[in-house]
């Protein structure tokens, strides 16, 4: 009855308490043991007395007293084996439960958290995530075109055209000096005087001016 009341108890509570027990019992019977050794240490003492008064009798009863003592001895020796093998099993079961416990408990966390995030729907979101990263790229893709009159030049005409007026502004530019590998003067024959320069069109303008202004 009280039992359906306040439910079942726990196993760990079980087992602390057996293991109090059990600690009970032993210390209880290391006790008896001690107290065993003194009265065979006694009788020892009393055969040796009765020995030097010559009461072979009297030392003999000391000693078959002596004897069932230590029989006494060894049973509670015996016994005390026993609690400490039953309490190393306990201790051990003890462990084990916990163990299973806590295992138990991690499987069924990791069961709850499966059943929330279901593989559907995990393949569901990786094909939303999948799907909106390529309609960004569109969008980007179209921002970055080119739109209106732009859009209708033909980039190789533009590079062709650019690289003729790059070789026009080259030869319409005047040469202000004769590379000397040009001029090629004979050993010994070297002239002090300088070599002419090409008059440019500006120079010839100048000139054609400053003839008029004479005049």
């Amino acid at each position: 009855m009280f039992k359906g009341l306040f439910g079942k108890t726990k196993p760990e509570t079980n087992a602390l308490t057996t293991l109090d027990k059990l600690n009970e019992t032993l210390e209880m019977l290391e006790k008896k043991e001690n107290v065993l050794l003194k009265k065979a240490a006694a009788e020892v003492e009393k055969a040796k007395e009765y020995a030097k008064g010559r009461n072979k009798r009297a030392a003999i009863q000391c000693l078959k007293r002596k004897k069932l003592y230590e029989q006494q001895i060894e049973q509670l020796g015996n016994f005390q084996l026993r609690v400490h093998y039953q309490m190393i099993l306990l201790e051990g079961a003890k462990v084990t439960t916990e163990t299973v416990d806590v295992l138990r408990t991690g499987a069924a966390a990791m069961k709850a958290m499966q059943k929330a995030t279901n593989i559907d729907d995990v393949d569901k979101t990786m094909d939303e995530i999948n799907e909106q990263t390529e309609n960004m790229k569109q969008i980007q893709e179209a921002l970055s075109n080119p739109i209106g009159a732009a859009a209708d030049f033909d980039e190789d005409e533009l590079e062709a055209e650019l690289e003729g007026a790059e070789l026009e502004e080259q030869l319409l530019q005047p040469a202000t000096t004769t590379p000397a590998a040009l001029v090629q003067v004979p050993a010994g024959r070297q002239s002090a005087q300088p070599v002419p320069q090409k008059r440019t069109a500006e120079q010839d303008e100048l000139a054609a001016l400053q003839a008029e202004m004479a005049l």
